[in-house]
């Protein structure tokens, strides 16, 4: 989704055009064709949107309609809820892509991603909660969408609901599961996914350890990475990671979508009507959504989303219960605690956030916990006993030092300075957050050991800690708790 505004000086209208005359509805005066005009350019003109740069939008959407006779509902909420769902469609893919990202296979026809996005009422936050795949799910009623068989409820993993009655099935079954009225639909694909990656200019990915999956082919060494589509592609599908599979996997689709909100409010295209339409038209030509997700919507939401940023963002998953819970013809399923997921539901419906307020602290909040920085400390000036000093303030706020501070071979320094491995960047941004008015020197080859010459500048150690990124009862991380740090 994106915002737009009117650039200060706009360019000069396009000739005027006759229109086709249409025939004139009886009843209807012409005052209030006028007036419903003017209405409509009133709203796009507060949107920073013009007629030329919407006109078309709704007719490159696939429309279908997963509400269509849908009964006994759950009772609308505040804010807005999105069902977006990610399938194994990849009939459009190239024969290189498939092979270079290894896209191989047939598809399952199933999802491959199920989240409710969650818009507040005041469209200032987002609210991301992942269903696992594998959850252990009960379809209502319906008939097979491929066999053409009349089916009675019973249980099947989340995933399988789509391909056993589509989209429409899937909105049953996650209603039903969740008590969450959905208001949008919107189903991604491969294809689609890796157009929005690449129409955005890619996305920034950062990984405190190496991620390899020879599954996917996803081959990424510790540090920061800027992902193309195809990339980015494997980065949400690989399983086979670690040990954690699919929730582990959750947690990296969460962070790309963190990344992608990042490159998204901070590439341009919000505040550019035409970039973003091209943006736009490039990425809804390959989408499905509901015949209510159209131009208004689309509008509205970029509108909302001018004032966004990655802190607009939490993201979670339900609560897993049991994991491994067997079900007879059906295998191994994830179990949703009943009580946490329904708390964490009901705060969807009452439009709160699921990360608690935090209140404002003297400590300072950094990206690497000091207990697992090492630091040896120098003491670079004429000053008996600064770096013993320097030392024992770091290590009260928990670096590892060695507690054997030494003397410099410059002694003439008026600055302090921490010189660090460029391999342990991170490290080093927490621990000169530690020392104010600090100077980063990178020395390639140092290896993961911190060296703090500390200069005559040096007044004290500011605390620091990490932020733990398990927010609440819900577990949730807000979107600039994930996204790689800035430069």
């Amino acid at each position: 989704m994106s915002a737009l505004t009117t650039p200060p000086s706009s360019p000069a209208p396009p000739p005027r055009r006759h229109p086709v005359r249409q025939p004139v509805r009886v009843g209807r005066p012409q005052w209030a064709t006028r007036v419903a005009t003017a209405l409509s350019v009133a709203v796009l003109a507060a949107a920073g949107v013009g007629h030329a740069v919407v006109t078309g939008l709704d007719s490159d959407i696939h429309r279908i309609d997963p509400f269509k006779d849908m009964k006994n509902r759950p009772a609308r909420g505040h804010g807005m809820n999105v069902l977006l769902v990610g399938t194994d469609g990849r009939d459009r893919i190239t024969a290189r892509e498939k092979e270079e990202y290894r896209l191989g296979g047939a598809p399952c026809h199933c999802t491959d991603t199920v989240m409710i996005v969650h818009l507040s009422e005041d469209r200032k936050r987002a609210s991301v909660v992942s269903l696992p795949r594998d959850s252990y799910a009960e379809t209502p009623a319906h008939t097979d969408r491929t066999t053409g068989d009349r089916h009675k409820a019973h249980p099947v993993k989340l995933n399988a609901a789509y391909a056993e009655g589509g989209p429409q099935l899937t909105v049953r079954t996650v209603e039903k599961m969740t008590d969450v009225k959905i208001d949008h639909y919107l189903e991604v694909d491969f294809i689609s996914f890796m157009k929005t990656v690449d129409v955005l200019g890619g996305v920034r990915i950062c990984t405190v350890r190496p991620l390899k999956d020879t599954v996917t082919g996803l081959d990424l060494a510790t540090g920061t990475h800027d992902l193309n589509g195809g990339q980015a592609l494997q980065y949400v599908r690989s399983r086979h990671v670690d040990g954690a599979s699919d929730l582990g996997r959750m947690q990296r689709q969460q962070r790309f979508l963190a990344a992608l909100i990042a490159r998204a409010t901070s590439s341009g295209v919000l505040l550019n009507p035409i970039r973003f339409r091209d943006v736009t038209q490039s990425v809804l030509g390959s989408v499905r959504a509901d015949k209510g997700f159209g131009t208004n919507e689309l509008i509205a939401l970029g509108r909302a989303m001018r004032g966004f940023s990655p802190s607009s963002s939490e993201f979670t998953t339900v609560p897993i219960g049991q994991m491994g819970y067997a079900v007879k013809g059906i295998g191994s399923t994830l179990k949703w605690d009943d009580k946490k997921a329904g708390r964490l539901f009901r705060t969807l419906r009452d439009d709160k956030p699921l990360a608690p307020h935090r209140v404002r602290s003297k400590v300072l909040s950094v990206d690497v916990a000091p207990q697992q920085i090492q630091v040896q400390v120098e003491n670079g000036t004429m000053t008996s006993g600064l770096g013993r000093r320097v030392d024992s303030g770091l290590a009260a706020t928990g670096f590892r030092t060695t507690r054997a501070p030494v003397n410099a071979q410059d002694r003439t320094l008026r600055r302090t300075v921490v010189r660090y491995d460029p391999r342990w960047d991170r490290s080093a941004k927490s621990l000169a957050a530690a020392l104010p008015g600090s100077e980063l020197h990178a020395v390639t080859g140092q290896g993961p050991v911190m060296r703090v010459l500390a200069g005559a500048d040096f007044s004290g150690v500011r605390k620091v800690r990490a932020d733990d990124p398990a927010q609440g009862e819900f577990d949730t991380v807000r979107g600039d708790q994930v996204i790689c740090p800035p430069a």
